[in-house]
């Protein structure tokens, strides 16, 4: 267990300083956990990249359910699922483990996490016991596929829209389903759907676990993609589609937030996954680099190139460092629950919850590593990143689809300010008493005076403080200018999100990078020091820019005079060379020959 002077609460970050020793790390998995992480890697290396032009061609409708097979026999669709259900019941972050090194598989990698997550997981945590003894064993070996059915042609983002409906039959046995989803992954080989679907006049949804023998199930042909090709995508029709009534999932109306809650969970998975993506770009691109000769010497030697590497490598670990932290939350914040007498899946789904603003912070952040990762992959391989007889082609095509997938990027950054605003209007996170403390600090004299500058990264917490107060300051400013309508001015909301989620990953780099040190000493963590350093010095400039555009958008006069100093105020921070950093990070890289850490 992570070392934890009191339990932190879902987005408390920005109003708390949280320790490095009460974060986890991943250089603290153990060995089990690791080869379990290897496990994941042998399989992709044996059974999908070989195949991935055969994958993707979609010519043997056989080929991705029988992949999916060998997944379940070697345990990996069973990861999150208890025991007696016939998982292994692993914690949240060694699932997130398997997450990201499957994450590197493609079109495999989006069929294991449908199948796994959003498709296994409502039953999971959402079905009576009967429901879980009938479909959770089948489910974890793979033995059955599963897909979930919730996007319609007028519902996306607005799940609750949808039109598909469920009616009780004259005789009180059934529910009949009418309707048409959408996008649904897995959809043309699943024996297992978990649709959506309004009873008659409700305003709810209500869930369904839907056998494809039930029958009244139509499909269109498989859609033609961008990327994710080899990717079972159907419109799926259901024409009088008898569901027994023993098969809703949960009560009436609890639809929405079934899906709600599920998608915390894809949120994260998702941007783990697109991580351990993000790795395998970076690591064929450093390769690519090393061969590839102009002018007579590896294009590696350049500082251009280098630049980039260091920039992709930079950004991969500071991510990984807000993600594990983030899980190893969910996993505490699990186990109080659960201590507290609390039944497991409600336990999994309160923790999940709990963390649910850090989830959407990491979708986004994860989903947007990952497409540099690729875009720069393309750039260093140059003609041969254009071509699809490379490596990047695919891997570009494929990343794309991450911002859209779980909640588009736009969407998870307007629910982040949301739900950090309503966590305060409730009174469960304090955020008036800071928010009150920096307008205060702001007409204040600065304190210039001496500060310890001899314990690790004193003077960058101190600028990441700063960077939270920042915030604060331009949230605060922007609740009390437009109150009950700040949520129609979505622009500033985009704006007060992207200061929150560098906030969040160079606090979580910074950790890592401390507590790793004390664990190994300064000399032994130089380049991850570094890393830190190019991380927390781009999060300034992000955030510096982002907080100037939310405030030009509704400060005037002298109010805009004095939060513009305020800003500049609070993102100081000292010069750095960060040219020479992402040398040493480039050039430790390319020594290594792949991403390695």
């Amino acid at each position: 267990m992570v070392e934890t002077k009191k339990a932190i609460k879902g987005g408390e970050f920005l109003i708390r300083e949280t320790q490095a020793n009460e974060i986890f790390i991943p250089e603290e998995f153990n060995e089990e956990q690791n080869m379990i992480k290897q496990q994941c890697k042998d399989f992709l290396a044996k059974e999908v990249f070989p195949r991935l032009d055969e994958i993707d061609s979609m010519k043997d409708p056989k080929l991705m359910p029988s992949i999916l097979d060998k997944a379940g026999e070697l345990g990996l669709l069973g990861t999150s699922v208890p025991v007696e259900y016939g998982g292994f019941g692993m914690d949240f972050n060694t699932t997130m483990l398997v997450a990201e090194a499957i994450g590197a598989g493609h079109s495999v990698a989006v069929a294991v996490s449908a199948h796994t997550g959003i498709g296994t997981l409502p039953i999971l945590y959402y079905g009576n016991e009967e429901q879980k003894k009938k479909y959770i064993p089948k489910l974890a070996t793979g033995e059955w596929k599963a897909a979930y059915c919730l996007t319609e042609p007028d519902s996306g983002s607005d799940a609750n829209s949808g039109k598909t409906k469920a009616k009780l039959s004259a005789d009180g046995k059934h529910y009949i389903i009418n309707g048409q989803k959408m996008w649904i992954t897995n959809g043309g080989f699943a024996d297992v759907y978990v649709v959506f679907a309004k009873i008659d006049n409700d305003k709810n949804l209500s869930a369904f676990i839907v056998e494809r023998s039930f029958g009244g199930i139509t499909m269109n042909e498989e859609e033609k993609k961008m990327g994710i090709k080899g990717s079972s995508t159907r419109q799926i029709f259901f024409n009088d589609c008898k569901v027994p009534v023993e098969n809703m999932l949960s009560e009436r109306e609890n639809g929405f937030k079934i899906a709600v809650n599920i998608l915390n969970i894809g949120r994260i998975k998702l941007g783990i996954a697109a991580l351990g993506g993000s790795k395998m770009a970076i690591t064929k691109a450093i390769q690519y680099s090393k061969e590839r000769k102009q002018f007579g010497v590896p294009i590696s030697t350049f500082g251009a190139i280098k630049s980039k590497i260091a920039d992709v490598v930079t950004k991969i670990y500071a991510s990984e460092s807000a993600h594990y932290r983030a899980s190893q939350n969910i996993d505490d914040a699990y186990n109080a629950f659960v201590a507290g007498g609390m039944d497991s899946g409600k336990a999994r789904l309160k923790a999940l919850e709990e963390f649910a603003i850090e989830c959407a912070i990491l979708k986004v952040h994860g989903s947007e590593v990952l497409d540099l990762s690729v875009d720069e992959g393309v750039q260093i391989y140059g003609g041969m990143g254009f071509s699809a007889e490379g490596p990047m082609d695919r891997a570009y095509r494929d990343a794309r689809i991450n911002r859209i997938f779980e909640g588009t990027n736009e969407i998870n950054r307007l629910l982040t300010i949301d739900m950090l605003l309503k966590r305060a209007m409730k009174g469960t996170l304090d955020l008036m008493t800071p928010a009150m403390a920096v307008q205060k600090e702001l007409t204040s004299i600065p304190d210039f005076g001496a500060s310890d500058d001899t314990a690790v990264f004193a003077r960058e917490k101190k600028v990441l403080s700063n960077l939270k107060k920042a915030g604060l300051m331009v949230s605060g400013a922007a609740v009390q200018k437009f109150m009950m309508k700040l949520s129609d001015e979505q622009e500033v909301l985009m704006h007060l999100a992207d200061m929150l989620i560098e906030g969040y990953v160079a606090e979580s780099v910074l950790l890592r990078v401390e507590k790793l040190i004390g664990l190994k000493g300064e000399q032994a963590c130089a380049i991850q020091k570094d890393m830190a350093m190019i991380y927390l010095h781009e999060a300034v400039e992000k955030a510096t820019s982002a907080g100037k555009q939310a405030i030009y958008a509704f400060a005037e006069g002298d109010e805009l005079r004095l939060m513009l100093l305020g800003l500049k105020r609070f993102t100081k921070i000292e010069p750095f060379n960060l040219k020479e950093a992402r040398r040493r990070v480039a050039n430790y890289a390319l020594e290594k020959g792949e991403y390695p850490f």
